[in-house]
């Protein structure tokens, strides 16, 4: 008999057409998922942006010409069904190993995924998997396989006339510096991560205390240090040499030291992390020291309630510019789809032009203003560890399991209070 914590699944090979060398992945994915869910697990395996729309065509397993599309409004000319009505157990059939479906992405560039059946599988409940696959996945907007083979081509050849051109479109499109770009790389772990940011979205599964602990452990850990007397501050307000130090070995931040580890100006999160729990109220300055609030009191002793007060004031900052921002950010990292991280900032300002935002003579927001709104959010995020490692200059960092808990609490937050999306 079948577990009940099992369920049925496809194993599926998917491959781009007429890329060279080939690039494929190989999914294990639930048969109950819809194609709009499908579409997103492929999405996360290639590294695509969700930018366009898509299709699946197919003869299901009645011998019936189907073809699925999406986003939701996609299907109203063409005829198509709608990918959130349909299931892959309605087009496929797990009897049949070698079937295939079609599924094309942005149909400007023509992306089209051949999606073989390998055969039935197994999955236990709220699991996606990648299995293996080569290449990384193709640039968005690069021209279809032709037009990405060729840019490829001339990233190769340092020598090629639109070499430079090339170099920097990408890196505004990815991130990536251009020398640094591989066609050849593909990062299986890195492709499960991404599943596995969607799956805890689609499957929510209650926080541990590990997870709870980990995300928390910065603010943690300067609560258990003010606890008693209190930090002791230099006569410049800043921590005592030895506690940046102490700070730096015991939370992981020995990645952050630029010169001696021992001063804050040298360890921006240690300072940032003081500014950020005195703003909090959760520590106050008394003759010298910071020593814990009554709020800080019961945050230490009773870190449920922490959690839910971190993520009430990050869904909840004072400024509505902020929020708008801290709103972008979440679902950013929720669908593991970003611009790179030196254009967030022209994102922020347009959407803040967009919604209206302006200065009390009625200009439009400054560029310094986007730049502080910008910074008050990445650091406030920063003095948790809702992250998994990465890049933090050029590449997005991937949520750790607790992180994708987090920000699906702010979501629903802010969804739920005053000013939010759904009020």
């Amino acid at each position: 008999m079948q577990s009940a914590a099992r369920v049925p699944a496809f194993e599926l090979r998917i491959s781009i057409e007429d890329t060279e060398p080939v690039i494929w992945r190989r999914l294990r994915v639930p048969a109950a998922l819809t194609v709009e869910e499908f579409h997103l697990a492929v999405q996360a395996a290639f590294g695509w942006e969700d930018r366009h729309v898509y299709a699946v065509r197919c003869v299901d397993p009645r011998g019936n010409q189907r073809v699925v599309a999406g986003p939701r409004g996609a299907t109203e000319d063409s005829g198509a069904e709608a990918a959130s009505a349909v299931v892959l157990s309605d087009l496929l059939d797990p009897r049949k190993p070698g079937t295939a479906c079609e599924y094309e992405y942005d149909f400007g560039d023509g992306w089209t995924h051949q999606v073989e059946l390998l055969g039935p599988a197994e999955l236990a409940y709220g699991e996606l998997q990648c299995l293996g696959g080569a290449n990384r996945g193709p640039v968005e907007d690069s021209g279809g396989p032709e037009g990405y083979a060729n840019l490829v081509r001339i990233l190769a050849d340092r020598h090629h006339p639109e070499h430079g051109d090339a170099g920097r479109w990408v890196f505004e499109t990815t991130g990536e510096f251009g020398q640094r770009f591989d066609a050849t790389r593909f990062d299986v772990d890195a492709a499960n991560r991404r599943l596995r940011v969607l799956s805890l979205q689609w499957w929510p599964q209650p926080l541990t205390d590990g997870e709870r602990d980990a995300v928390l452990k910065p603010v943690r850990w300067f609560l258990e240090n003010a606890e008693g007397d209190g930090l002791e501050l230099t006569k410049d307000g800043y921590l005592k040499p030895f506690l940046v130090a102490r700070a730096v070995e015991e939370i992981g931040w020995d990645g952050a030291v630029l010169g001696k580890g021992n001063r804050e100006a040298n360890v921006l999160p240690v300072r940032e992390l003081r500014e950020h729990v005195l703003a909090w109220k959760l520590v106050r300055k008394l003759k010298g020291r910071l020593v814990l609030t009554p709020r800080g009191r019961r945050a230490l002793e009773r870190p449920g309630d922490l959690w839910d007060y971190m993520v009430d004031v990050i869904a909840n900052p004072k400024h509505d510019a902020v929020r708008l921002a801290m709103r972008l950010y979440t679902h950013w990292y929720l669908s593991g789809i970003a611009p790179p991280r030196l254009l967030e900032r022209d994102v922020i300002s347009l959407a803040l032009d967009d919604a209206g935002f302006v200065t009390p003579s009625g200009h439009g927001i400054p560029g310094e203003w986007v730049t502080d709104i910008y910074r008050r959010v990445l650091w406030s995020l920063m003095c948790l560890r809702v992250f998994d490692g990465g890049d933090h200059l050029f590449h997005r960092q991937m949520l750790t399991d607790g992180g994708v808990k987090f920000f699906m609490a702010v979501r629903d937050a802010d969804r739920h209070s005053p000013g939010g999306p759904a009020s």
